[in-house]
């Protein structure tokens, strides 16, 4: 990982343990409290200089699924009703514990 200081992004960069990166926006990523707190322009981390996340436990097709449902959080934070999320059930363990790992 490139330690370049970046300044506060609208945009950060989370990088699946096998490689792949998905750049979301801070909006979205703060959906996440694991990752609001690593983003913090307040934190110590070197995340929230580089706005780059490795998250080196989860594969990337997770990693999509967990994006989308950022996303979707915040399309249907407000509403009432709210469509059903699709999860393969091939998918669910795995994301249950990314979820419990990211807070989400």
């Amino acid at each position: 990982m490139d330690s370049e200081v970046v300044p506060s992004s609208k945009y950060v960069t989370l990088i699946s343990g096998d490689g792949f990166e998905f750049i979301v926006t801070r909006e979205a990523a703060f959906v996440s409290a694991t990752l609001r707190g690593m983003l913090s322009v307040a934190s110590n981390f070197e995340e929230a200089q580089t706005n780059r996340v490795l998250l080196e436990n989860i594969n990337a097709t997770c990693l999509e699924k967990i994006c989308e449902y950022m996303y979707y959080n915040l399309t249907y934070k407000d509403s009432v009703d709210v469509p059903d999320f699709d999860v393969p059930p091939e998918m669910a363990l795995e994301l249950l514990v990314a979820a419990d790992y990211l807070n989400t």
